[in-house]
């Protein structure tokens, strides 16, 4: 396993971060193809054993009991002082009215239940699941700026949002003294790619830490969704998915993918994640799995060398399209 600096910071994390929304609750309402707890644990058994020790979750993943599968993952596997945990806040976790967003109560509180939840006494990265836009800027910064100095948290991130709102936030905490975000996990992948125009650039001259979500595109480009065929269970079951991903250029650079996955005698999903490894500028892609050779999969692709003009055969069919995941 390879590992390489968080953006500007010391830390150090493994190219591949492994994405612990797939481990939690079966039947969550909103990805009801999530694995239960022990069906769970193998999965970080692999990735502790393979060097991954970059582990990403959320408060809202499951409700929770991913926080908390990810925490006993923790103790079972790792030493604590080898692991990197990351998690998130901001996105609803129950029907009061500050059960979500980005107040000074929300994240004060939203921190402490995490903890809780991991069985940890800090978070090595934390993210804002998303902006909220009800909360001034100088709030948000601020009450992040505490959970830090309280040593609840230790590294800053933040997730999908315009590039202006990004570079206005970290210049706030640049301006007032402020801990800075120092990772972004932004979506990216070879069916979207819209963040090149300004996030990635931005990110790259800054020194911002990149950890895309959905590199392999919530796995259509592992081939969840065949144009002919029967589509996997998440296939059928990922509304996101379904409204991001489906389009003639889409399929257009499935069958790229496909294409060179049969000559390089490996599976699309791998060709996905060596096209997102071979960027300069990203740290470590999100992997999320459900089945044990997906994850042996994302681990290969770490030695795929994708040569200039196959990526540039794969880049080829993109067409421009409407912004997305900000929500």
């Amino acid at each position: 396993m390879k590992y390489v600096r968080l953006g500007k910071t010391g830390l150090k994390v493994s190219r591949l971060c492994l994405g612990c929304m797939s481990f939690g609750k079966p039947g969550w309402s909103v990805h009801p193809w999530v694995l239960a707890r022990e069906d769970s644990m193998p999965f970080f058994r692999k990735a502790a054993d393979a060097g991954i020790n970059f582990l990403d979750t959320a408060d809202f993943y499951s409700n929770g009991v991913s926080e908390e599968i990810t925490g006993d993952a923790v103790r079972e596997y790792y030493r604590r002082d080898e692991v990197v945990v990351a998690t998130k806040l901001g996105l609803q976790m129950g029907d009061g009215p500050n059960m979500s967003g980005l107040s000074r109560k929300h994240i004060i509180e939203a921190v402490d239940a995490s903890l809780a939840r991991l069985g940890l006494d800090h978070i090595d990265l934390l993210y804002i699941h998303r902006l909220d836009s009800a909360t001034p800027m100088e709030e948000i910064v601020e009450a992040l700026d505490h959970v830090v100095r309280a040593g609840k948290v230790t590294y800053l991130g933040a997730s999908s949002m315009w590039t202006w709102q990004f570079v206005k936030l970290r210049e706030m905490q640049r301006a007032n003294g402020l801990a800075q975000f120092a990772a972004m996990q932004n979506f990216y992948n070879l069916a979207y790619r819209e963040e090149e125009r300004e996030m990635i650039p931005y990110c790259r001259a800054e020194g911002v830490g990149l950890v895309p979500w959905s590199p392999i595109a919530r796995g259509f480009l592992a081939g969840n969704r065949p144009k002919s065929g029967e589509a996997t269970k998440r296939g059928q079951t990922d509304k996101m998915a379904q409204g991001y991903f489906g389009s003639k250029a889409d399929y257009a650079i499935l069958a790229r993918v496909e294409k060179v996955a049969a000559r390089l005698g490996v599976k699309p999903a791998q060709v996905a994640y060596a096209w997102v490894l071979s960027k300069e500028a990203i740290t470590a892609p999100i992997a999320g799995v459900t089945k044990s050779a997906q994850l042996d999969e994302a681990i290969a692709s770490l030695d795929i060398i994708l040569d200039e003009r196959t990526a540039k055969s794969l880049e080829a069919p993109y067409k421009p399209r409407p912004v997305a995941g900000h929500t």
